[in-house]
């Protein structure tokens, strides 16, 4: 009985373990801006991935303190057609939400929504390290809500045009 148990499962393993249809990583220049950002991408088809990322960070811009997460649902075309290993091309979109407050003890909320495309290159190294290099243009807008206070927030840098860029590093699976 218990090899008809184990049989299934080490093969069911074995499978997930090489084939490569998933990764998970993490952005290595989110650390310095006081954010983790972590990414799962996994295969769709032959040459494209869906990957969901998500951050959460506490940074400050002049004199307006971030404290808040986002979540970021993007298609990667890999036009090379090896998926996860590759130059790729993804449009992606973006919702941010921050808690906001100041030296002036004005406090509020914000919410952004944005998105933009992205290139980048994803390597694997053997059969399970993952590195890869991205960059691209982004645009968002958004909502400053005052809780208390005044309306003293910059949130220049969250709203209007951008860039996304970042390296990360992970394990494929």
């Amino acid at each position: 009985m218990k090899k008809c148990l184990i049989l299934p499962l080490v093969l069911l393993l074995s499978t997930v373990a090489f084939s490569q249809d998933n990764a998970i990583k993490a952005n290595l220049l989110s650390p310095l801006f006081n954010t983790g950002n972590f990414q799962y991408e996994r295969v769709v088809g032959e040459k494209s991935t869906a990957q969901l990322g998500f951050f959460f960070s506490s940074v400050n811009f002049d004199e307006t303190k971030f404290r808040g997460f986002g979540i970021t649902p993007e298609y990667r075309f890999y036009p090379g057609g090896t998926t996860i290993d590759g130059f790729f091309v993804a449009p992606y979109f973006r919702y941010q939400s921050f808690n906001l407050s100041d030296d002036a003890d004005n406090e509020g909320t914000a919410t952004f929504i944005g998105g933009g495309l992205i290139v980048g290159r994803q390597w694997i190294f053997g059969d399970v390290v993952t590195f890869e290099v991205f960059i691209g243009p982004n645009y968002s807008s958004g909502d400053v809500e005052v809780t208390s206070g005044q309306d003293s927030f910059d949130v220049g840098f969250f709203d209007g045009f951008g860039a996304r860029f970042g390296l990360s590093l992970g394990f494929a699976f």
